[in-house]
Formats: C-alpha cells, sequence, structure tokens
C-alpha cells in the first residue's frame, strides 16, 4: 500500500529549486479560500504591486502566470510572435535554444546570434544583424543563462532593440531578486522569470511583464494568439485589476500565497540590499574554492553571483560526487548542461540559500569529498579563505 510521501531534508544548491524559507512554507499551508474571493482578490493586487517593486517597473500587465518559468516564456512568445515575424534569438547556452524553439513554433523566423557557452552575448553580433534587417520585430536573449552562470548586458542589448525600432523579450528566470534588474530604466518589453531560484518560493509560477510598446503590438495582431490559456487579452479580464474579475482559470491558491510571502520578504529586506548578499556570498564562495584550487568556468566580467559554475578537476567522477554529496551531506549541487555536461558544477547561490551557512557547509562537504576521491586540492584553506571575506564586511 502507498502511504504518505514524506521528502528527504535537503540543502539545495542547484541550479533551481533553492531551499523555501519556512516562512514561505508556513504561508501555504494556510486555508484555501476561492479563487474569486474578495479577500484573494486582494492579495492579487498585492502581489502585483510586490512584483512591480521586485522588477522596478510600472506596467499595468504584471502578473504571475499559473505556470513554471518555461510558460512564462512561452505566454511572451506566443503573445507577441506572429507567423513570418523576424525575431533575433541570441544564443549562449541552454534557454537561447528554448527561446529559438518557441519562435519556430509560432511561426517565426528565428535569426540565430550565437556565443560561446560560459561567454555573454555579443552586443556587436546583434547590432551588426539588425543593420542587414529593417523589418526585425523583437530581439530575444537570456539575462542570466542558468546553464552556464553567464550575465549578459541588458541594459545594452535592450537599447540597440530601441534603436531599431523592435520589442526586447527578456529571460529573468535566474536574475529576479538575484542581481541588478530594472525593466522600466533598461526598456525591456517583455520578460518572464521564475519563483524557484533567488525568490526561495517553490516552483510551478512564473511572473511575467509586458510593455505598453508589447500591449501595442498585442492588440494590433492579425492574427488571433494561438494559446487560448496564455492569451494575455484574456488573462487580464482576471488580473487586471478592479474588486469584479472575470473568471479565466482556478489559480493556484496556496502558491499564490507563498510567493506573496516570498515577496513580502524581498520587500523587507530590500532589493538593493539582496543584491548586495548575494554578492556577498559569492565572493566568500569564490575565494573558498580557488583556495582550495579549483577554478572557476567564467570570466569575473560576465559571472552571475547566483549560479556559479565550477571546472571539475581532472580525474574526478562527477556522478559519484555528486551522489556522496547528497547522500552523506544531504547537499544538493547541479551537474553541467549540453557541451558543459561532466565538465563543470553548477553551484547556486539563490534566496534562503544564499548565507553563510549554505556557503561554508557546500565548501567543506566539497572538500573532504574531493579529498576522499583522490582529487588535486589544497585541503585546509578553503574555509579560512570564505571567513576572510566576511571579516571583511564586519569591520
Amino acid at each position: 500500500m502507498i502511504k504518505s510521501f514524506h521528502p528527504p531534508l535537503r540543502t539545495l544548491m542547484g541550479p533551481g529549486p533553492s531551499d523555501v524559507h519556512p516562512r514561505v512554507l508556513s504561508a501555504m499551508a494556510r486555508p484555501t479560500i476561492g479563487h474569486l474571493d474578495p479577500a484573494f482578490i486582494g492579495m492579487m493586487d498585492e502581489i502585483k504591486h510586490l512584483l512591480q517593486y521586485a522588477l522596478r517597473t510600472e506596467n499595468p500587465l504584471t502578473l504571475p502566470v499559473s505556470a513554471p518559468g518555461s510558460a512564462g516564456m512561452e505566454a511572451c512568445f506566443v503573445n507577441l510572435v506572429e507567423p513570418g515575424d523576424k525575431i533575433i534569438v541570441c544564443q549562449n547556452g541552454v534557454f537561447g535554444g528554448r527561446m529559438k524553439e518557441n519562435v519556430e513554433r509560432f511561426g517565426g523566423v528565428a535569426l540565430m546570434v550565437e556565443d560561446a557557452w560560459g561567454t555573454a552575448v555579443s552586443v556587436d553580433k546583434v547590432r551588426h544583424i539588425m543593420q542587414q534587417h529593417d523589418d526585425i520585430k523583437a530581439l530575444a536573449f537570456v539575462h542570466a543563462e542558468t546553464s552556464t552562470g553567464v550575465c549578459s548586458d541588458a541594459r545594452a542589448l535592450c537599447r540597440l532593440a530601441r534603436d531599431y525600432g523592435c520589442l526586447s523579450i527578456v529571460d529573468a528566470v535566474t536574475s529576479l531578486g538575484g542581481i541588478e534588474l530594472d525593466v522600466d530604466q533598461w526598456g525591456i518589453d517583455a520578460l518572464y522569470s521564475g519563483t524557484q531560484k533567488c525568490l526561495s518560493a517553490p516552483p510551478g509560477i512564473s511572473p511575467v511583464t509586458f510593455s505598453e510598446r508589447a500591449l501595442i503590438k498585442i492588440s494590433q495582431r492579425q492574427t488571433r494568439v494561438p494559446s487560448w490559456f496564455l492569451d494575455k487579452n484574456l488573462v487580464m479580464g482576471y488580473w487586471g485589476g478592479g474588486a469584479k474579475r472575470a473568471y479565466h482559470h482556478t489559480a493556484p491558491v496556496n502558491a499564490l500565497y507563498g510567493l506573496h510571502e516570498a515577496l513580502v520578504m524581498l520587500q523587507d529586506e530590500g532589493l538593493e540590499q539582496a543584491w548586495q548578499r548575494h554578492a556577498l556570498h559569492h565572493r566568500a564562495l569564490r575565494d573558498g574554492l580557488e583556495a582550495m584550487g579549483l577554478q572557476m568556468a567564467v570570466a569575473a566580467d560576465v559571472r552571475l553571483p547566483q549560479l556559479n559554475s565550477v571546472t571539475i578537476p581532472e580525474g574526478i567522477d562527477d556522478p559519484r560526487l555528486r551522489n556522496a554529496l547528497l547522500e552523506r551531506y544531504g547537499l544538493e549541487i547541479g551537474a553541467g548542461l549540453g557541451v558543459l555536461a561532466g565538465k563543470v558544477w553548477r553551484i547556486g547561490l539563490m534566496g534562503s540559500s544564499c548565507t553563510q551557512r549554505h556557503v561554508m557547509l557546500c565548501l567543506d562537504a566539497l572538500e573532504n569529498t574531493l579529498l576522499e576521491l583522490d582529487g588535486d586540492i589544497h585541503g585546509g584553506r578553503a574555509a579560512a579563505a570564505a571567513r576572510a571575506v566576511y571579516a571583511e564586511t564586519e569591520h
């Protein structure tokens, strides 16, 4: 007979999900009410305002899609891409490839700008292809590439899109709450994110936002949006505002309780303070890893603080090490994807998983396991290097 499921206790330091804060878990356990209940509608309005704060935008069309980040991605493309539209898609990792899939599935033409995995999107390459075409409808790129740990220059890329009269579509799944992100100042037209990274809520919700320019594009479509569920013209009857809401779908009530609590925590901490926290613990982790003799796989000027790609030492069995971390320490770190499979580990420092305790546990567990596997590292140095970073901030 199948019995109740009780998951093991884990410390999540992979590419996501991150540890969910007890406040968020507690919020999700509150009594379920109807998705058209006046009290729930009031909370919906608060979620919109909190998302606008987190994204630094006043876009009225800012809401959480009732599905994971991949659905947020599809919501942006299905509303903004029509058959025959030329879309520049930048790929420097796994998730640019998924953007290409979306463009093509909705009848668009993907003009690819490809950069090596582990490097940022080339603004010059994008400019060059824009100069060759006068009918580009949108530029799509990943701000924080989860598969590599690279940050691309969203501000410069969005400025370029404006200069050439096209929209920008931005993947901010891993960047929201972890690094600087400013939708209105940077001129981002459509953006999607996720809740399970730096917001430290469970997976299953995707914040999205659309600019006025994007709304004009949607309103002037020559074809009907091919997805009923993700059609923003329809969903705004439910999320648009005011006390009276048109039924669109049954919202994931308790999951939205959790998102609300996670956003309240971000507001209480302060957006800039959250960015600084991620940067601090990244520095401590980096110094500890390098003192151990490990190498970061991404150049410092484009390196994400919340998603750290670390080169696997020669001779180390990647699955064996990660399994040992999980079994002995309850610690999850991520494997490499695509061309980086077997070459890097991806260590997340996101949201509630971005603390000094997490950094020190990771360094200790990784050092001990590598030594057991006869890894060519320097034992006994990592913790001291990390503590030195923390000591600097105390003075």
